[in-house]
């Protein structure tokens, strides 16, 4: 397990990746321009508004405590933060990726709020009971063992707490093409059905209080894409600052294997909600 946790945090370590970020998205004075960091620090299918969809079903209160599951350079993290005037902390095992999140938030004024810690989310450096909620983007596809990872965020969870999952699902049994933008190979991939995730979460005590399946939100958000860089491309312009920058140099080899397999109904991106009972809930 510790293996493939090395190999995943090595495929998302993208080399240059702070400057190439800085350099885009400062103006000439050298602040940080968010709606320019907000196109490259959402690194999931419907970038920005999907965050948004998930945060606003989760029914949180303000000032919420939360914990960002494999929260990469930040960009949900701090989202969640504005949207809930919440205490937000990030989990992530690459260490360039917690680095260049701590940095972004300071930038940007947020890093009052907002805090970064790498580690294994299958050993989470928590306290039982320490969250409110959690949310995770995009995070299981690396992940092998959910049952685990299930048990640990249901340990950190606060009886009553919420845990919402939008993470890309297989829903046939065609396997995608490789490389994806969370594996060069199917070794590292475990992208698996909303019925695994579920069953995972049941065996773990969390029941299912919504399941919702974004296909269609994730394939406007690819043709949006894809529409964009052609447009670009036949001006003469460089690429748009966008999630590609945080997937290397086979970005657009990844983004085409993707939108192929949700073009073709063979995977999809779902949201999943699950709620952690109370002591008096579970002995009834």
């Amino acid at each position: 397990m510790r293996e493939i946790e090395t190999h995943v945090a090595e495929h998302y370590d993208v080399k240059g990746l702070r400057e190439t970020i800085l350099q885009i998205a400062e103006d000439d004075l050298g602040r940080l321009q968010s709606d320019i960091l907000e196109a490259i620090d959402e690194f999931h299918l419907g970038g920005a508004a999907a965050t948004a969809r998930l945060i606003d079903g989760m029914g949180l209160g303000q000032g919420s405590r939360l914990l960002d599951v494999g929260c990469g350079i930040g960009g949900p993290a701090r989202r969640a933060a504005r949207l809930l005037d919440a205490r937000v902390t990030g989990l992530d095992l690459t260490e360039g990726f917690v680095t260049l999140a701590e940095e972004l938030s300071d930038r940007i004024g947020e890093g009052g709020q907002t805090e970064f810690q790498q580690g294994s989310v299958l050993d989470m450096p928590f306290e039982d009971g320490e969250f409110d909620a959690a949310m995770m983007l995009h995070v299981g596809m690396n992940i092998a063992d959910k049952p685990r990872l299930f048990a640990e965020v249901a340990r950190v969870l606060r009886p009553g707490g919420v845990f919402a999952v939008y993470d890309v699902m297989r829903t046939s049994e065609t396997p995608p093409q490789y490389p994806l933008p969370w594996a060069p190979s199917p070794s590292l991939s475990f992208v698996d059905t909303a019925q695994s995730y579920r069953a995972a979460a049941m065996a773990a005590g969390l029941e299912v209080v919504k399941e919702i399946d974004r296909h269609a939100e994730a394939e406007a958000f690819l043709d949006q894409m894809r529409a964009i860089a052609m447009q670009r491309q036949a001006a003469g312009q460089p690429p748009a600052p966008g999630v590609g920058m945080v997937m290397g140099a086979d970005a657009p080899q990844k983004l085409a294997n993707i939108g192929q397999a949700i073009r073709a109904h063979h995977l999809s991106a779902i949201e999943i909600h699950f709620r952690k009972p109370g002591p008096q809930e579970r002995l009834t």
